[in-house]
């Protein structure tokens, strides 16, 4: 079996926040033509781009190949700037977002690409003033801003998107399908692990990995930030520090807690999306995690984290354990499954099914040798950037709207929630509260630099 099988869905199709649902943010009608503001098919969307470099290069680029008017630009980094500028000259250019949010009416949409620890204070004015919203994943640096960004798109009504490019692949569509056909059974069991190990390793994997963080601890030396970079203005929410080329160039930074979550959330941002979507997955029941003894400045580069779900409608409760690093299931170990470096593994009542981003195989795959698959009933998407353009032009749901990656987003900040308490969560959604440990309160929300609050 391979990544071009497909088969019918019995039920709902895409999204299953596309329809009208009762969330643990009340009853709210979502993704219907029309429930959303649009633009109109030919009218042309004002787009602001804040973070212009990296990712942010590849979003700008991809937003606007539809035609639409980059009409506003920000960056921390003055080089990343001036190379968006030279791209499109006629955009305004302003390094710090809070001064581009004082023209909102120039806008009709907001694209957000700065680090994790911005992502919300750079969504939440958009949304509130109405404008349509895409932000990278994750789409928030903390449980608590996930659940205040949910909201305030449940209320905006607008067009939203998580940058979760693989949602848009035809491979999940199809895994989706086959999942939800019921053709390995009722599934009580998923294992998502990843071979990445980018963070603190223990000293035993450093050279078998290869990417080791060499600081144990905050560096206290103060170095001279480039000249084209703003560090005032990167820090933003996280409390001051010297500037230090330990959290640069690229992803270093998110390594940091003040900066990022590690690969938890973000590479969990694309992998348990997959569960998510074929499971109609939202807010974990408890929450356990495992890995070397938590640092309280750096991400680690290997843990688990497994949580318990309950049951969904007609669908039974079901453990999911996410592996990163050095971690591997011991289904993985035990070579009774192909050895994969990346995948997802469906474990069923009547078989399994083991994907990663571009394939998928049913196992035992004698079992299942002759499987005839029937047409697809999930429409390809028409690129993960469109549909969120055609979104804002039309009122039609994105299948990464904010309030389904709010939920992905939430769960995986969760699983580092519970490595760093080191223990056991009993997790409440409804008053996003820890209920066996209440220190958990200051992972949940963290505090702000002064200047720099979310404006709920």
């Amino acid at each position: 079996m391979n990544a071009s099988t497909s088969i019918p869905l019995p039920h709902r199709v895409g999204g299953r926040r596309q329809f009208l649902r009762t969330s643990v943010l009340g009853s709210a009608a979502l993704g219907f033509p029309g429930i959303v503001r649009g633009q109109g098919l030919n009218g042309k969307l004002n787009i602001a781009v804040i973070g212009c470099g990296g990712r942010g290069a590849g979003n700008l680029a991809d937003v606007a190949a539809g035609g639409d008017r980059i009409v506003a630009l920000c960056d921390v980094n003055s080089q990343h700037l001036a190379t968006a500028a030279a791209r499109y000259p006629e955009a305004k250019k302003f390094a710090d977002f809070r001064e581009l949010y004082a023209s909102l009416k120039d806008y009709d949409a907001v694209v957000v690409s700065t680090a994790e620890h911005t992502h919300a204070l750079a969504t939440l004015p958009a949304l509130k003033a109405g404008k349509h919203v895409y932000c990278e994943k994750p789409l928030t640096h903390n449980v608590w801003e996930a659940r205040m960004i949910r909201e305030a798109a449940v209320k905006a009504k607008v067009a939203t998107q998580m940058g979760t490019q693989i949602h848009a692949d035809g491979n999940y569509r199809r895994v989706v399908e086959l999942i939800r056909s019921g053709v390995i059974g009722d599934v009580s069991e998923v294992h998502v692990w990843v071979s990445r190990a980018w963070g603190l390793q223990l000293p035993e994997d450093a050279a078998k990995y290869g990417d080791i963080v060499a600081v144990q601890d905050r560096p206290k030396e103060t170095q001279t930030p480039p000249a084209h970079f703003n560090w005032d203005l990167f820090l933003g929410p996280a409390a001051e520090r010297p500037f230090n080329q330990v959290y640069f160039p690229g992803p270093k930074w998110y390594r940091w807690w003040d900066f990022g979550s590690g690969t938890m959330s973000d590479l969990g941002s694309h992998w348990n999306d997959l569960p998510f979507w074929a499971l109609d997955l939202d807010a974990p029941l408890t929450i356990d995690a495992a890995g070397p003894p938590p640092h309280p400045e750096l991400a680690p580069a290997s843990m688990s984290a497994t949580y318990e779900y309950g049951p969904r409608g007609k669908r039974p409760g079901l453990r999911l354990t996410w592996h990163q690093g050095t971690s591997k299931p011991e289904i993985w170990k035990e070579k009774k499954i192909p050895q994969w470096g990346d995948g997802c593994l469906f474990i069923g009542s009547n078989g399994m099914l083991l994907a990663d981003y571009g394939k998928l195989v049913l196992l035992p795959e004698e079992k299942f040798k002759g499987f005839n698959a029937p047409e697809k009933s999930i429409p390809d998407s028409i690129g993960h950037h469109a549909e969120w353009l055609h979104a804002c032009r039309t009122g039609q749901p994105t299948t990464c709207h904010f309030d389904y990656s709010g939920a992905l987003t939430e769960a995986n900040h969760l699983g580092n929630v519970a490595y760093r308490l080191g223990k056991k969560i009993i997790w409440d959604a409804k008053s996003l509260q820890v209920t066996n440990a209440p220190e958990a309160a200051a992972l949940i929300k963290r505090s702000y630099r002064k200047g720099w609050e979310l404006p709920v």
